[in-house]
């Protein structure tokens, strides 16, 4: 079965982790550069305070700038998220949410950087905004890419033997 958009986001909402934290995916776009995801501050997802605890605004932000790098570069890379930061402006109340963008411009960047199979450590922002649009909290997440080795030894011998018959032509 082929993942669409729609199917990932239904699938990330009914997730258990995210269900029980209070995460909704709303929508991933039909290009994979943009996610919104929501969270619903409720008795489960508050703290001692009786607001968002802190835990499930990191939950509600970790895997979306992995997804939507992953989704656009294809099956030829290896993506993780690495590293999360996040800081905490104001207390979270209600619903809260994090829109992650992503244009295909930054990925074609990050391909060609990774290209024979070069590390690259790439950080992402977002803030996670309350109904009125106000910044509750401010995310970082760093996501690593690199091209898999298949990809690079399969283009290394593709120009070895070009050179050959190159040379070949020549004589």
């Amino acid at each position: 079965m082929r993942m669409t958009p729609r199917l990932l986001a239904t699938g990330m909402s009914l997730w258990a982790p995210n269900l029980w934290s209070g995460i909704r995916v709303k929508r991933f776009s039909p290009d994979w550069t943009e996610a919104t995801v929501e969270l619903h501050v409720n008795l489960i997802t508050r703290n001692y305070v009786k607001t968002a605890f802190g835990g499930s605004m990191s939950a509600m932000t970790d895997p979306y700038f992995f997804m939507l790098v992953r989704h656009q570069l294809g099956s030829d890379y290896v993506v993780w998220d690495t590293r999360g930061e996040i800081e905490f402006v104001t207390p979270g109340r209600a619903v809260l949410t994090a829109h992650f963008e992503v244009p295909a411009a930054r990925v074609a960047e990050i391909r060609e950087r990774a290209r024979g199979g070069a590390k690259v450590l790439e950080w992402f922002e977002t803030d996670i905004r309350d109904r009125s649009g106000a910044v509750v909290a401010r995310v970082r997440r760093e996501v690593y890419v690199r091209e898999k080795r298949r990809v690079t030894d399969a283009a290394r011998i593709a120009s070895t033997s070009s050179g050959s018959n190159a040379s070949a032509v020549r004589r």
